[in-house]
């Protein structure tokens, strides 16, 4: 059995760990202050960066940090608060859509330019550009390793109607 604590691995792990809880706890009162939690805000997001505003609820799952169950449910309360909206799936009656409503875009407007200050001076600020592209670049490839869903249903993947 191996137990070199001071293993790389560990520490990669550890800094990506402790660099994503700092983030969030540095945007969340900014959501807070927009009535949004973190993930409501993800899911606004997701939607509004889809190709008409919508996406599968399973493809939803997929970009999200949520389980099928779990966007359920988030969508449900975001429904009732006007912020999305639900569409049958013309081609699959098991599917329906997440659509972003205009409130949902229009909270998403309100919340859009704090969130970037932050994410500003947090985050993509503290790199010089050509090691922010690397990160991103490290980023994509290891989400596209370990959660190959996390575009399912985004432009990159929708083929033309």
């Amino acid at each position: 059995m191996n137990t070199d604590l001071d293993d790389p691995r560990l520490t990669a792990v550890g800094l990506l760990a402790e660099a994503y809880t700092g983030l969030m706890n540095r945007l969340a009162a900014q959501f807070e202050q927009h009535r949004l939690s973190a993930v409501e805000f993800e899911v606004l997001m997701r939607l509004g960066r889809s190709p008409g505003n919508r996406l599968r609820m399973t493809d939803l799952a997929g970009q999200t940090t949520l389980s099928t169950s779990g966007v359920t449910r988030v969508v449900d309360r975001m429904e009732r608060g006007g912020l999305v909206r639900r569409e049958a799936c013309s081609s699959d009656r098991r599917s329906s859509y997440a659509v972003i409503t205009e409130a949902g875009q229009e909270r998403l407007a309100q919340v859009l330019p704090g969130h970037l200050e932050l994410v500003q001076r947090w985050y993509v600020g503290l790199l010089p550009e050509d090691r922010l592209e690397e990160l991103l670049d490290s980023l994509r490839t290891i989400r596209d390793a370990v959660n190959p869903c996390a575009t399912a249903g985004s432009a990159e993947t929708v083929a033309p109607v």
